[in-house]
């Protein structure tokens, strides 16, 4: 049962669309993000034979993304509420798959963005896998604050582009964390930028990754979201045209708070996801695992803690579907977004822990899928800025 069948009201259009979904997330995500899991190598990962590239032909086939929903007669509120769904079955699916193919999309909103009829010429393709380096190996939350200048930050800046005539020229790194920085073909590169008197604020730019200059690192190694390719990539001297500036500092707050709202709105509605999956799979196993001669959802306790983890959940729901549609049909809307990151995400961590907890010793081993949802889960409290310092971010929007 898909998450939109218990969602009332939705119309034939908006039912198929979610059943699609649904059916490319039970189908086509899970089982391959299980399988990519228990790779031992991260390379093996993103190898030419792994089945990581069906997930991306797959996804494309589905022709359903922002852009196609925008394209539809559904009004801007529905668009929404399918945007939500939609996000919640794939992290349902499996959440570092669906943040990769999420992200995948970000160079193209860059070149919507920009206005600029050669750059929506160049990237938006359903075709383009794109990234979005911004963190680097010395600024890792901090970089979230990209209002403000360099010079508030400790340290400096570890990726610069300085503008030299009618182009700028790129120089430095990006961290090991840069979602799918291993195999995009384009960037939404937010970097320092020197105008000629040092750097400020962070510029966004998007640009091809096969620009002469640009290298990449080795695939990160990591305990959680093991399917979502992540590394560093390396700047040398890549020169690219004035015009591929898409976000300059100190602009509207649709520049400045566009991009993390969006980002922080989508990881609300995929850990909700993740959370529900781990209900449903504790839920499913309490009816099924026998103790006391009966099964253990008949034990009060266990009734007690299912229903716990079901709050949760709906809660958490409740609050990134709201995030979703202030973002969709208003101005960016940071502290809901943030608010609803920060809930999903410490959510599905509990809800994951709760769901081991009922498995029993079963839930430690790499047989059953609910220890892989935990792992993801832990990420989730660090990735797009921790939630600490995202917080603390959005209180100064209050």
């Amino acid at each position: 049962m898909g998450i939109a069948d218990s969602e009332p009201g939705l119309s034939q259009e908006e039912r198929e669309i979610c059943e699609t979904v649904h059916s490319f997330s039970r189908d086509i995500l899970r089982p391959i993000g299980q399988e990519l899991d228990k790779y031992p190598d991260p390379n093996q990962v993103i190898a030419p034979e792994s089945p990581l590239w069906r997930v991306f032909a797959k996804y494309r086939e589905l022709g359903i993304d922002p852009f196609s929903l925008a394209t539809t007669d559904i009004p801007p509120e529905r668009q929404a509420l399918l945007r939500s769904i939609i996000s919640e079955e794939m992290g349902w699916g499996d959440a570092g798959l669906a943040i990769s193919v999420g992200v995948s999309i970000f160079p193209r909103v860059l070149s919507l963005l920009s206005g600029s009829p050669a750059l929506i010429e160049q990237f938006n393709s359903p075709e383009i896998i794109g990234c979005w380096p911004i963190t680097e190996p010395d600024h890792g939350s901090d970089v979230i604050l990209f209002g403000g200048k360099f010079s508030e930050f400790p340290g400096t800046p570890n990726c610069i582009a300085k503008k030299e005539g009618d182009n700028f020229v790129i120089n430095g790194q990006k961290a090991a964390w840069v979602s799918n920085g291993t195999i995009a073909n384009a960037a939404a590169l937010f970097c320092a930028l020197d105008l000629g008197e040092g750097p400020i604020g962070l510029g966004g730019f998007v640009l091809s990754l096969d620009e002469p200059g640009i290298t990449r690192g080795k695939p990160l190694d990591k305990i959680g979201q093991r399917p979502l390719n992540q590394g560093e990539i390396f700047f040398d001297h890549v020169v690219i045209p004035s015009e591929n500036l898409v976000i300059k500092p100190g602009g509207d707050a649709v520049g400045n708070d566009g991009g993390l709202a969006l980002a922080n709105s989508s990881m609300g509605s995929t850990f909700v996801g993740v959370a529900q999956a781990s209900y449903e799979l504790a839920l499913n196993y309490s009816k099924e695992r026998i103790q006391g001669g009966q099964p253990i959802f008949r034990h009060q306790s266990v009734k007690a803690r299912i229903f716990e983890m079901y709050k949760k959940v709906e809660y958490a729901k409740a609050l990134s579907r709201r995030a979703v549609y202030l973002n969709t049909v208003g101005p960016p809307n940071l502290p809901i977004a943030v608010a609803s990151k920060v809930t999903a995400t410490q959510c599905a961590f509990e809800v994951a822990s709760a769901a081991i907890q009922i498995f029993g010793g079963n839930g430690l081993s790499r047989e059953y899928p609910i220890e892989k949802l935990l792992r993801d889960a832990r990420a989730s409290m660090i990735e797009d800025g921790c939630n600490e310092v995202l917080s603390l971010v959005a209180s100064e929007r209050l």
